[in-house]
């Protein structure tokens, strides 16, 4: 009797990857050949011809796991090698079936794909012969043999181990705001296309649940689809389309956590719960919950959001964290911004530096030192072997001939001098990128008195740079650290290692200018003129309008901060780098140093060194003096306004200028400068595709608290009456 096993194994691995099934590949060599023994009647596996056809070398490269081709091996198959698959049937044909004079009674092709279909027509059978294909899809559907071939699922055959099953719970609540606070476009399409996909990579999903107050008006930041629509009141039919089960909750961090929890400790106690728990929020009061999952033998995995994820679940062992802005592609505004911006013909890949950027960097300063714009080629070489751009003279030629070609230098004609073309797009960038940074280097010392400007601290002023808000620019703190390390390898910068303020013995990064280099011309305050506008006290806030409204403006913008974020959080303090960089777009020159000095300079606030709970150093903080005049008028007009909003939200009236002028006819509001530090602290959140409109984030701390004040009052003067 003939009987033929033939293994389509690239096929079936490539298969069952794309389903998430994790194949032990010597369970399935094994399984497979003893199954088709079985179904072929056979005493014997020994007596199956059984072929494992493959291109094998594509399965060694870059495997540190046994080599498949042993496996199958030693598993008892023939290895048959076939790297053009296009020949794959024709050439079995003609090594096993061409000169067996005895036709096959059993043939079994294990496979997913069509390619060996002809087999079925080709090879020699006898009369009560049986054809089976073992698959995962049934591809025999529609043609000539869908009667005479036996289909059987691979799944439920013996050696083949499925995935895990993978269970997960989105605190939709927590996530959206999050990826809100971070400055993400919240696309509710992509997001369920991004989960659904992401899940699927763990195992066969059995769960995906979405918890939100799905339904309450203004509980959750804008909804958007990949139109820019906004899409709040379709959100749970949307879900639902991707068998994503909206879980209502009632609106607050307890409700969803609650609820959530609950159902995870549930869920997980059953004989037949998930393998693998996915749970997507970065509140750490699901610290406890994870932990009791690992103590279930349960693999656990987080997805968060960067910025947003409690370091406490980022720092537990037990738990694999997976944060959503990498497996997700949502637009950012700065990102829209610039697409908008765009004409369409700029390059939008990431601008690095490269050797065009010492030949740039290196030309300016030594025309800088010379006073001229016009070099010799021999003075350029010299100039980049100086500072080891090249190795040797001849490495000087080519690069110089490089750039000549690409147009980033220009030759005189006749005498052959060089001159920097300023009008190609590598000369402007690097020369932009080159004095943002020096600029800033500058600044810090001049204004801040310093001797040397933290690597991080830079890092972080860089980030705020709105001159490098380009396409290819400034998207990132490692595209900001190759810049600066690039400087420093130029000669313009220069890094040094100094001890800690707290810890002397630790060493930390810190970057000065280089003793002999020439920066441009930058026309730097002066530090008496600065110490003159110091003189801060005794100035009211409504004198501080006239004077300086860009002073007094970011005033306002620093209380409303630290209020909220002292009042949230429980803190007494705020980290004064945070607040500056959350108010750092707003920071029109000095003004946010301007504000700070005087709120000092009229008791409103206190500067100093706080005991940092996440930290064995200290952190430089702010704190309020909620009862000086200062704070107090501030803290009320933004109840004040805050009230506004919710008279709007309450009789369903758009939030709007103009409707806010109507309710309030009779106040002279900033109106610009209050919806801004509206948005700026999350109470309202523009509308996508509706400019000048907004939505209420209602259950927002502060808004709940002054809705609470409000509503205490309204008893009390019921009760009086």
């Amino acid at each position: 009797m003939a009987a033929y096993l033939i293994v389509d194994v690239d096929d079936l691995v490539a298969h069952f990857r794309s389903r998430g099934i994790n194949v032990d590949l010597q369970e399935l060599a094994v399984g497979l050949r003893a199954g088709a023994a079985l179904a072929a009647g056979l005493f014997s596996p020994d007596r199956l011809r059984a072929i494992a056809v493959a291109n094998w070398e594509s399965h060694r490269k870059g495997r540190a796991s046994l080599d498949p081709q042993h496996i199958f091996k030693a598993a008892g198959y023939d290895i048959f090698d076939m790297p053009l698959r296009s020949s794959l049937a024709d050439a079995l044909i003609m090594h096993y079936f061409s000169f067996d004079p005895e036709p096959v009674d059993e043939l079994i092709l294990a496979t997913t794909s069509s390619d060996l279909i002809p087999l079925v027509r080709r090879v020699r059978t006898t009369r009560s012969a049986r054809i089976r294909m073992w698959g995962s899809q049934d591809v025999l559907k529609g043609t000539e043999f869908a009667d005479e071939v036996i289909f059987q699922p691979l799944e439920t055959l013996l050696g083949i181990q499925q995935t895990k099953n993978v269970a997960v719970y989105i605190d939709f609540e927590n996530i959206a705001i999050s990826l809100n606070e971070q400055g993400f476009t919240v696309n509710l399409d992509h997001l369920i296309e991004r989960f659904v996909a992401q899940a699927k990579a763990h195992g066969q999903v059995v769960k995906l649940a979405a918890y939100a107050p799905w339904g309450q008006r203004g509980s959750l930041p804008p909804l958007v689809d990949s139109a820019g629509r906004e899409i709040a009141d379709e959100a749970p039919s949307r879900l639902m389309m991707a068998n994503i089960d909206p879980v209502f909750n009632l609106p607050g961090k307890n409700s969803a956590d609650m609820r959530i929890a609950k159902d995870v400790i549930t869920d997980s106690s059953h004989a037949d719960s998930a393998d693998v728990y996915i749970m997507a929020s970065g509140d750490r009061d699901f610290n406890d919950v994870l932990n009791a999952l690992r103590a279930r033998n349960k693999q656990v995995i987080l997805w968060g959001v960067r910025g947003s994820t409690s370091r406490q679940l980022e720092k537990n062992p037990g738990i694999t964290i997976e944060y959503i802005d990498d497996f997700t592609d949502l637009q950012t505004h700065q990102s829209l911004s610039l697409s908008a911006s765009s004409d369409g013909s700029a390059d939008l890949g990431g601008f690095t530096p490269s050797q065009w950027s010492s030949v740039i960097i290196q030309f300016d300063r030594l025309a800088q030192t010379l006073g001229t714009d016009v070099l010799t080629r021999a003075q350029l070489i010299e100039q980049l072997q100086d500072v080891g751009a090249v190795v040797s003279k001849a490495r000087g030629e080519d690069l110089v001939s490089q750039s000549i070609s690409l147009g980033i230098l220009k030759a005189q004609s006749g005498n052959g001098n060089l001159m920097l073309n300023e009008g190609h797009p590598i000369v402007d960038k690097t020369r932009l990128i080159r004095d943002r940074i020096v600029l800033r280097v500058l600044n810090t010392l001049n204004v801040r008195n310093w001797e040397y400007v933290n690597y991080g601290f830079l890092l972080k002023g860089l980030a705020m740079d709105r001159e490098l808000d380009r396409p290819g620019l400034n998207y990132s703190d490692q595209w900001r650290s190759d810049w600066i390390d690039c400087l420093v390898r130029e000669r313009v910068l220069l890094r040094e290692l100094v001890p800690h303020r707290h810890n002397p013995e630790d060493l930390v990064p810190v970057i000065k200018l280089q003793p002999d280099y020439v920066p441009p011309s930058i026309e730097l305050p002066r530090r008496d003129a600065m110490d003159e506008q110091r003189n801060w006290a005794g100035i009211s806030l409504d004198e501080l309008d006239r004077v300086d409204s860009n002073v007094a403006d970011m005033v306002r913008r620093v209380v409303v901060s630290v209020e909220q974020f002292t009042s949230f959080r429980g803190f007494t303090w705020c980290p004064l780098g945070s607040l500056h960089k959350r108010l750092r777009s707003f920071d029109v020159g000095m003004t946010f140093q301007q504000a700070v000095e005087y709120l000092l300079a009229n008791n409103g606030v206190e500067v100093k060194e706080y005991p940092n709970p996440q930290s064995d150093f200290y952190t430089k903080g702010i704190s309020l003096h909620l009862d000086s005049p200062i704070c107090t008028a501030i803290i009320n007009e933004r109840d004040s306004f805050v009230r506004l909003l919710l008279s709007l939200y309450e009789r369903n009236q758009v939030i709007s200028e103009a409707n806010v002028r109507m309710a309030d006819p009779d106040t002279d509001w900033n109106l610009d400068l209050w919806f801004s530090i509206m948005e700026t602290e999350n109470v309202l959140n523009a509308i996508p595709g509706r400019p000048g409109q907004y939505s209420l984030f209602r259950t927002h701390h502060t808004v709940s608290l002054v809705a609470e004040a409000q509503r205490a009052e309204r008893l009390g003067r019921f009760g009086e009456a």
